[in-house]
């Protein structure tokens, strides 16, 4: 048995019993109250992949960078950043990826509120995503503190042909700067190409109505790259993944960028929230704010691409060990790095999602 396979073994197994302990505690202290459900932990066929996707919560490198406003995460700064906390929460994620993957770990990954590419570098290749290939997509962007969007391929599953930024200008609002959107363009499990939109939209930060018409330009960015291609090939494949800071009612989501909450008679162009299908509660969602949990990282295919999942194949990842008690407002909430200004060594503010793809066996020359 390769070294690779009998880390996989390894890991697998660990979080099996892990999981497993975790969930027999919760049942004893509370018997009524329905445990975590572990991934399905099998291994996946040549043709199947898993698409997770995670808002990591600032994950800077605590190098001096003059170029953007990050001091409030240096060594010096507010927050006492240092390498030793920078490690711990790459660890963390990667904890969190391996977790989600189950036996094989998800063939994609998209993240937001990176830094650079150093803070990537240390998550691939410094934890223990190591032992698995993960290759790297990130441009840096014009956002005024420095975070980014990436995607983390396995090159066995998913072959990369193009990938650029979309850069975003409002018209309105000429001195702002926000995250590109990244785009990459590949073929999965040697099958059919598949075209990927990886966001991280403006925040509600300086009020949410306030913020609402910079939402909304993105999304009519964004449609407007979708038109291209489905005007193009009506049969394109596209996933668009990402932290939107909306949900799939706000018009931003359900009328700009048109992304529909019901799987059912979809036309050629129309898109579908995959988010929708996980269900949508206040008592569930990828982010919790006071007593309310909000859904707000989405996944949207296109209709070509949903005939290689189902419509409610999104599931939110919430393990015990991503959560905490919140004396505040009842019930539990992520457990993050920080809580205010101190640091306690979690996770990130949001859930991860994550989803499941089988391609058919290639019978013909991959789409466009």
């Amino acid at each position: 048995m390769r070294l690779a396979n009998k880390y996989r073994l390894f890991i697998g197994l660990t979080l099996f019993f892990v999981c497993k302990l975790q969930a027999q505690e919760m049942q004893e202290a509370n018997p009524k109250k329905p445990v975590f459900q572990q991934p399905n932990a099998g291994r996946r066929d040549a043709d199947a992949m898993r698409v997770m996707f995670y808002n990591v919560e600032n994950l800077f490198n605590p190098s001096e960078d003059s170029a953007v406003a990050d001091e409030e995460y240096q060594p010096t700064g507010m927050r006492g950043w240092t390498f030793s906390r920078l490690t711990r929460k790459q660890i963390n994620i990667a904890k969190v990826a391996l977790a989600v993957g189950g036996w094989d770990p998800p063939e994609l990954i998209g993240l937001c509120e990176v830094e650079d590419r150093v803070v990537l570098n240390g998550l691939i290749y410094e934890t223990p995503l190591k032992s698995f290939g993960y290759r790297i997509i990130h441009r840096d962007s014009p956002d005024p503190r420095g975070i980014d969007v990436a995607l983390l391929y396995l090159p066995e599953k998913f072959r990369v042909l193009q990938s650029y930024p979309i850069t975003i200008r409002f018209p309105f609002d000429t001195a702002a700067r926000t995250r590109d959107i990244l785009f990459v363009k590949g073929i999965a499990c040697k099958s059919d190409t598949v075209n990927i939109f990886v966001n991280h939209w403006p925040s509600k930060f300086g009020g949410a109505m306030a913020t609402i018409p910079k939402r909304k330009y993105v999304a009519s960015v964004l449609r407007r790259q979708v038109d291209s291609l489905l005007d193009v090939n009506p049969n394109a494949n596209i996933l668009i993944m990402g932290d939107l800071n909306d949900s799939p009612y706000d018009e931003s989501v359900s009328k700009i960028l048109a992304a529909k909450m019901d799987s059912l008679n979809l036309g050629p162009h129309d898109l579908y929230d995959i988010l929708a299908g996980a269900g949508l509660s206040w008592k569930k969602g990828t982010i919790k704010f006071r007593e309310e949990w909000e859904t707000i990282d989405h996944m949207i295919v296109s209709r070509p691409l949903l005939s290689y999942t189902t419509p409610h194949s999104l599931q939110i990842f919430d393990p015990p060990f991503l959560l905490q008690d919140d004396e505040a407002w009842f019930g539990k909430k992520p457990f993050r790095t920080y809580y205010g200004a101190k640091y306690i060594g979690g996770f990130s503010d949001h859930l991860p999602v994550y989803m499941d793809f089988k391609f058919k066996k290639p019978d013909n020359t991959p789409s466009q």
